[in-house]
């Protein structure tokens, strides 16, 4: 029987850490208890050790499995992969069985390009939530996975810098106070900067965009924080990660929807505390940023 690489999060559950991570296992057990959780699968840390073993390429057999799985969420959300009309859009976040804060940051809204983002746009009424997915998108895949790196003495990201000068320019102080035009204007600096920088055009298609942020995903195991990080805590290097990769759900569809995180425990007292925080009309990476300021949960 062939290895199983691949596991959809309603086949897991907690005690399943080693396989699956600790994300995609406590995915799998949130599921099984009846959670609204976004579903989608895990690759598991033994397909990340085999990676290595394979000289870092994803053999046929992992691909494969993969492949079977985008199917399974394609029939589980009822939409598709790349698709110009009903796009699944995800993420990809990596997940190692030891918690390691800073290993790889997260990839969300995969799956956009030139021809979806229309699609998306038609599909929601709401050019402005599609564009400003898709330029978070090409930035985050642009920093994660394409590598991009400051190239000013001021050593600011170059997605960054970009986004500052068309807020110069509109004379704007937030990044949700750009317009469709803006963000449009946003994506095609974007992608120049990147061939600019890399050389290389920015993946247009879903499936390549997708091999190259399990790889990311896989390759950040061995990056210098990774592996400073393992001597640290005494965390062997054949442990390797698994990646989820899981239906995208919007919190910047407008000031209806938001983005947050919360904590059943006041972190710092251990106290039986419900607490956290949000931002109304934005995505995951805005509230660790630290450019607007979150509403407590409890408001």
């Amino acid at each position: 029987m062939a290895n199983k690489w691949v596991y959809l999060f309603t086949e897991g559950n907690a005690n399943m850490r080693e396989l699956l991570g600790g994300k995609g296992a406590n995915l799998a057990e949130m599921t099984g208890l009846g959670l609204p959780v976004p579903q989608g699968f895990t690759i598991t840390t033994e397909a990340c050790t085999q990676y290595y073993e394979d000289g870092r390429e994803i053999n046929a057999e992992i691909q494969g499995q993969i492949n079977e799985y985008i199917v399974k969420m394609e029939e589980i959300t009822g939409k598709k992969f790349g698709d110009k009309e009903n796009p699944l859009l995800v993420s990809v976040r990596s997940g190692a069985r030891a918690s390691m804060p800073g290993m790889m940051d997260t990839i969300l809204n995969l799956g956009l390009n030139d021809e979806v983002v229309e699609g998306l746009s038609r599909k929601t009424n709401n050019p402005r939530f599609a564009w400003d997915s898709y330029r978070r998108f090409v930035q985050m895949y642009g920093d994660v996975v394409l590598g991009m790196k400051p190239t000013n003495k001021d050593d600011i990201d170059p997605f960054e810098a970009i986004i500052e000068d068309v807020k110069k320019a509109k004379g704007v102080r937030l990044d949700n106070e750009l317009d469709v035009d803006d963000l449009k204007q946003l994506v095609v600096r974007f992608k120049a900067a990147v061939k600019q920088q890399t050389g290389q055009d920015f993946p247009n298609s879903a499936y390549d965009q997708l091999w190259g942020a399990i790889c990311a995903v896989f390759d950040s195991w061995m990056n210098e924080r990774a592996i400073l990080y393992r001597k640290m805590e005494g965390i062997p290097a054949e442990w390797g990660t698994a990646v989820n990769v899981q239906a995208m759900v919007f919190g910047n569809m407008g000031d209806t929807s938001a983005t947050g995180v919360c904590f059943s425990r006041d972190a710092a007292t251990g106290e039986d505390l419900f607490n956290g925080e949000y931002l109304i009309n934005a995505q995951g990476e805005d509230v660790v940023a630290g450019i607007r300021t979150p509403q407590q949960i409890t408001k």
